[in-house]
């Protein structure tokens, strides 16, 4: 494991211990607070929170399960559990989001008056701020890892951000006599819960299904190798993703005349160049002998 990989590791492990700590946290205020008040919007919350961590609690076990090196079972690592683990959370949150529009559903057509709204308000101000810490430190480790188990972790605690917010208006209108607003923008939180599902679910199949890199990444590839002036081309570009490992592989056009070890030694330069450039890579180069003159070189030069 390289310096890179190691720090990426140890980001990963304390974002996600973190997620689970704050998750545990906020279930207790918001326990509480829903107790005071019997809110609606605020009961939303609760249950998102109560999704957070249970959510938060399987991504803390798949991200130090898709840490693990490659084995004799595994030879292209475990990454993926990453992914998986995404699926098993957008599971969660979607689950949430049907409750709460049942619940909220009956609400509105049953309105009732709340309680002790000062005390809801000071718990959820607190809950916002607490959550919006974990976000800026989640956003961190995703910039530095590309992490899809953290990015879903960090989206779902976007959605408590904005569930807070309208738990919050929530309040300030029941005090002002509008019973209805409180059921009324919990079902509004629900369907925004279950578009986060959605959301999960596309990113952690994109990486299930080996999805290519990003243009940028794969213009980048090529840059590099074709900058190399012994290299007279390149072909069957392939890449994929699995949790912090990518994997690329291509053909690399090397002269005909040149031997086995220098045509193995441009290729290990090559690859090592791509890893300092792209950390954490995993890198299979074949090298092809082209003629000079051959007409399968004109397709791939620079």
């Amino acid at each position: 494991m390289t310096g890179q990989q190691a720090t990426n590791a140890r980001l990963l492990r304390l974002a996600a211990l973190a997620s689970v700590s704050v998750a545990t946290i906020l279930i207790g205020v918001k326990f509480v607070a829903w107790s005071l008040t019997g809110s609606t919007s605020l009961l939303a919350s609760l249950v998102d929170s109560m999704m957070d961590l249970a959510a938060s609690g399987i991504n803390f076990m798949a991200i130090r399960y898709a840490l693990k090196g490659a084995d004799h079972e595994h030879r292209f690592g475990h990454g993926k559990a990453e992914s998986l683990a995404g699926m098993a959370q957008a599971s969660f949150i979607a689950g949430s989001a049907v409750f709460l529009l049942i619940y909220a559903g009956n609400r509105l057509l049953e309105p009732r008056p709340l309680e002790n709204i000062d005390s809801g308000l000071a718990v959820m101000l607190f809950s916002l701020l607490l959550t919006m810490a974990l976000v800026g430190f989640q956003r961190h480790v995703i910039k530095r890892t590309g992490s899809v188990a953290i990015r879903a972790d960090s989206l779902h605690y976007v959605t408590d951000i904005l569930t807070i917010l309208v738990t919050i208006a929530a309040l300030f209108l029941v005090r002002q006599g509008l019973l209805w607003a409180d059921p009324l923008l919990a079902l509004g939180i629900a369907c925004y819960i279950l578009y986060s599902a959605a959301l999960i679910i596309r990113e952690s199949l994109r990486h299930l299904m080996d999805q290519e890199l990003s243009p940028e990444i794969k213009g980048q590839i090529r840059t590099i190798v074709l900058n190399d002036q012994r290299v007279l081309g390149m072909h069957d570009l392939r890449t994929r993703q699995a949790g912090q490992t990518k994997f690329i592989q291509f053909h690399l056009d090397l002269s005909a005349e040149l031997s086995l070890r220098e045509a193995h030694a441009i290729g290990q330069e090559i690859a090592e160049t791509l890893k300092q450039n792209i950390p954490g890579a995993d890198i299979t180069v074949h090298q092809d002998p082209i003629k000079r003159h051959s007409p399968l070189n004109n397709s791939h030069t620079r």
